[in-house]
């Protein structure tokens, strides 16, 4: 059975010393009551509900399943009780706002809660998870009646909401959506048309799903340009929020998945619904953008919670399994064999788990902190700022995350050897339940043409010469003997972290000459450039967490080993996966002659 017990060392460690998340807080005057006793104790009850709760569920569900029965859902057994103690308990309203039932506590607080659910039981984390997407585009483009109706059931979580994008026929490309909206005289529209592959679309979770879709009103403009965004409640509702009649949207069926068996994706039949326009018409992809770059955050960190997962469980099993002796000699002569530890390449695999759980939680983390000061913004322009900054990370942050995620997952299956390929130890699980986070909410293709088309070639590369000041000016304090007595310490992190932003740079120009001469530059370069960022984006991460190691061990601190840990992973880090960006700045510099030049018929000659 899997193991886990919440990282709460761990998660405190960036808080508390490399993102000062409370110095952040106490900027924030509607973040007052963040302090540092609160937010302790939210992250231990939070640990036992999902320690003691969610993950007895996580293989149970898997292996039960999602049933349906003409258009009902039903979730795995334990799964109902589970979501009512979730909701008694508070955690749905926990950062949302107090005019709307919600405790109004920092968005970066709940990426905490979500962490720790996600790690626990993926699969149930996203019944609640996609509500909060539904929630922040309610709360940014709704009316005053639509937010109070809808916001108050989400945020108390009696309802969960959806995001309804894609069809049949158009998959990423939602130009092609089909779905229509037909005006009624009372301003509301029926919505008739079919989404696919929609997550937490039916379940018995609550009785009502409220679903944010996108149509197309008469005479629209084609293409993206046409696509309005509507809400549309699975169920009825008046002004009230009382639940009535059946509003025409049925589940035709859930899919049978490779992985996330617990959580329904469902098909929706929409016939006439009735919906209520939400943002101005034709805008719909504009704000839906809301909604996405929402959950591509929270998809990202699903990456984090299979590495995690995948770590704690490979690190327990490595400590016992005993296979073969030490090549430097017997370490436990008085066994039959060495504990797997012991071996360089079990240790390798083991770092590089360790590498990218702690590395990519503080990205997580780091991008939590600029949610809050998009949330908390009091002009256009602080939003933008921020925004823009967000913006620019996203895409790394879900598409790298998610392959590393994929790659811790993969390590921990092969350090089970056979038995990770047995469903008892959970090890296949995590492998088949995280395959999916690379491709839902767009893929590592979509996300990297994002990164490098408009992040950094149609904007001229203004986001990532923010950044790159950000981490030089960081380098440069930490460089300073006056500034930093762990200058000498840290010059093996300042100097390999310098030339890379430095290297990132310049390779940035150069794509862009070259995609000025050949636009399949773009797309031949896109994945291997966006994972070339990640690379250098954590290594800013693990600079930053090996200086706040520095700074404790230079004081009075107990638990000594943690943060001379933290400094040892650093320096594999950057001795061992830091070096992947030479192999990365190779391939995104070829010429792409060579993946255009086959003729398609010459692809095969079956």
């Amino acid at each position: 059975m899997l193991s886990y017990k919440a990282p709460i060392k761990d998660i405190k460690f960036l808080l508390e010393d490399v993102f000062d998340y409370y110095g952040h807080y106490g900027k924030i005057p509607e973040y007052e009551e963040a302090t540092p006793d609160l937010v302790d104790a939210i992250m231990e009850e939070c640990a036992k509900f999902c320690e003691g709760e969610l993950l007895p569920l996580n293989q149970s569900g898997d292996k039960e399943g999602c049933t349906f029965n003409e258009g009902k859902v039903t979730t795995p057994k334990g799964f109902k009780e589970a979501y009512q103690q979730y909701v008694d308990g508070g955690w749905q309203s926990l950062s949302h706002p107090e005019g709307y039932g919600g405790q109004g506590l920092p968005s970066s607080l709940g990426m905490v809660k979500s962490e720790m659910m996600g790690t626990a039981n993926w699969s149930f984390a996203m019944y609640p998870g996609l509500s909060h997407g539904a929630m922040n585009t309610i709360h940014e483009h709704g009316t005053d009646e639509q937010k109070e109706l809808y916001l108050t059931k989400l945020t108390e979580g009696v309802w969960t909401g959806t995001m309804c994008l894609t069809e049949p026929q158009c998959g990423t490309d939602l130009g092609q959506v089909k779905t229509k909206a037909e005006p009624n005289d009372d301003g509301s529209y029926n919505i008739s048309g079919t989404k696919i592959f929609i997550s937490a679309g039916e379940h018995d979770l609550t009785d009502n799903i409220i679903h944010i879709v996108l149509a197309r009103l008469p005479n629209a403009p084609a293409g993206t340009r046409g696509i309005s965004l509507f809400i549309v409640p699975k169920m009825q509702t008046d002004e009230a929020g009382n639940v009535g009649e059946h509003n025409n949207v049925t589940c035709g069926s859930i899919e049978d998945k490779m992985g996330i068996k617990a959580s329904s994706t469902a098909v929706l039949n929409f016939d006439e619904a009735k919906g209520y326009l939400i943002g101005p018409e034709n805008k719909g992809l504009e704000c839906m953008f809301t909604f996405m770059n929402t959950a591509r955050v929270g998809t990202a960190l699903q990456g984090i919670c299979a590495a995690e997962l995948a770590y704690q469980n490979s690190l327990l099993y490595a400590k016992e399994r005993l296979s073969m002796r030490s090549l430097t000699g017997k370490k436990f002569p008085d066994k039959v064999a060495d504990p797997i530890i012991v071996h360089p390449d079990v240790r390798k695999m083991l770092m590089t788990q360790k590498a990218i759980s702690e590395g990519g939680r503080a990205m997580i983390y780091y991008a939590a902190k600029i949610v809050d000061q998009i949330d908390v913004a009091k002009t256009d322009e602080e939003k933008q700022i921020a925004d823009t900054k967000l913006g620019f990370i996203t895409p790394i942050l879900k598409a790298f995350l998610t392959e590393l995620g994929l790659e811790s997952a993969n390590h921990g299956l092969q350090i089970f050897g056979g038995h990770g390929y047995i469903k008892e130890w959970g090890m296949e699980q995590i492998v088949r339940d995280t395959r999916i986070a690379t491709l839902y909410e767009g893929t590592t293709g979509i996300q990297a043409l994002d990164l490098l088309g408009r992040k950094i070639l149609l904007s001229r590369g203004r986001s990532l010469k923010d950044f790159s000041y950000e981490v030089l000016s960081f380098c440069k304090d930490k460089s300073m003997i006056s500034s930093n007595p762990h200058k000498r310490q840290m010059n093996k992190f300042i100097w390999p972290l310098s030339k890379a932003i430095a290297n990132w740079q310049q390779y940035s120009f150069r794509l862009a000459l070259k995609a000025k001469n050949n636009r399949d530059f773009v797309g031949s370069a896109s994945v291997d450039y966006l994972m070339y960022s990640g690379y250098i984006v954590m290594a800013y991460m693990w600079a930053q967490m090996a200086q706040s190691a520095y700074e404790k061990l230079a004081g009075d601190v107990e638990n000594r080993d943690f943060y001379r840990a933290k400094i040892k992973t650093a320096e594999f880090y950057f001795e061992k996966m830091l070096p992947r960006t030479k192999s990365l700045a190779a391939t995104m510099m070829a010429d792409p002659k060579t993946l255009m030049q086959l003729d398609e018929e010459l692809f095969s000659f079956l």
